[in-house]
């Protein structure tokens, strides 16, 4: 056990190890097949309180003691598939938090019932076509229109966005340059005028549906509103270093079965009449992977320690978020060349690994975004 964790989270470990051996991996073929995971998986997570962690009890949540029951979820999760736990962390670890600190009441009461029993999945729609990493260039448009708003724009890049029953979207309601001028809605996807395009057909992660939204006169009532108008982009940012420390965790608890499998692959495999691992090169590249993957754990596990107490700021999750990103995608890609031509095949899990983990440097702001934010801070 991780000093990080106590007993309570270990307890809870067993319950997701279960559930994943229970549910996830015999629908895990299916999910790839139908490129998104089916209604029944979602439904049993919510039968199971996977969902609500950080929901109150009264709303139908868990109301789980501290964010380390979320990142042992995470963690067991990814050991699986990234793609799973991206697509139900989206669910419990990012929008969450949106609807639980920033909802009215009547929100609170409408969504977070279903969004716990896994009835109602969710998405967030943050990204533009011509947008990318950058938030505050948003195109898509809420302008009054009596007691509505009217709902105008695009999305693209959306995890659940196939799928999702709501989808907080981020949109320009009033004058202002850049971050100004943006707040949130919570839309319901049976609206007339949202759309869905086709479900975009990605490199890797073939579990996780992952979309374009449209949305065309899209009537939107006052209650639609989530928080105050103006302030969306503050609310962006406050909630981002959550995304991006779930992202850290994910990417360290996806990469560390695939190093064991790799480390019992090179004692195996013979060349030359000798274990490869047995070879200097190959002995070294292990053991310095195995350190990175020890150093970079030891640091992702202050953060989240940091962040169960409400102390973890955005630079140092933008630090956590690209290195575990950089850490990840180097190791799979050493991985892959140890297991050699075999590597290559999507048959082994390596290879599968090797796509779906390289858009983890990209995604929750881009390595080099993180990397900006990190530099401001140093005052250049």
């Amino acid at each position: 056990m991780r000093a990080v964790y106590e007993d309570d989270h270990e307890a809870f470990r067993e319950t997701v190890r279960a559930f994943v051996r229970r549910h996830l991996e015999p629908a895990h073929q299916k999910a790839s097949e139908q490129r998104q995971l089916p209604r029944e998986i979602w439904l049993e997570a919510g039968r199971q309180g996977l969902l609500g962690l950080g929901v109150p009890e009264g709303y139908g949540g868990s109301a789980a003691p501290d964010y380390r029951f979320s990142a042992v979820l995470t963690e067991e999760l990814a050991g699986l598939s990234l793609a799973v736990a991206s697509s139900l962390s989206i669910h419990y670890d990012v929008v969450a938090p949106y609807l639980v600190e920033l909802g009215t009441v009547e929100q609170r009461e409408r969504w977070l019932p279903a969004f716990c029993s896994g009835e109602a999945v969710s998405a967030i729609a943050m990204t533009e076509p011509s947008g990318g990493t950058d938030l505050a260039a948003l195109k898509t448009t809420a302008k009054r229109s009596g007691d509505k708003w009217i709902l105008n724009g695009a999305k693209t890049f959306i995890t659940n966005g196939a799928s999702a029953d709501l989808v907080i979207v981020a949109a320009r309601t009033g004058p202002g340059e850049r971050s100004k001028g943006i707040s949130l809605f919570v839309v319901d996807a049976s609206l007339s005028g949202f759309r869905r395009g086709r479900k975009l057909d990605k490199v890797g992660q073939p579990e996780s549906d992952t979309a374009e939204l449209f949305f065309d006169d899209v009537e939107l009532d006052e209650s639609a509103l989530l928080g105050e108008v103006g302030r969306g982009f503050v609310y962006m940012m406050e909630r981002l270093p959550q995304e991006r420390i779930s992202g850290a965790i994910c990417n360290l608890a996806h990469v560390r079965p695939l190093l064991e499998e790799t480390v019992a692959y090179a004692r195996e495999r013979q060349a030359f009449n000798r274990p490869i691992g047995s070879f200097q090169h190959n002995k070294f590249v292990l053991a310095e992977l195995a350190t990175k993957v020890d150093v970079t754990q030891a640091f992702v596990d202050q953060c989240l320690e940091l962040h169960a107490k409400g102390r973890l700021d955005a630079v140092t999750a933008a630090k956590a978020k690209w290195w575990a990103a950089e850490v990840q995608n180097e190791v799979i890609d050493s991985c892959v060349q140890i297991y050699g031509g075999y590597g290559y095949m999507r048959e082994y899990r390596i290879a599968r690994a090797w796509m779906d983990a390289r858009v983890t440097k990209i995604w929750a702001g881009s390595n080099e975004i993180m990397k900006e934010l990190i530099g401001r801070d140093l005052g250049l």
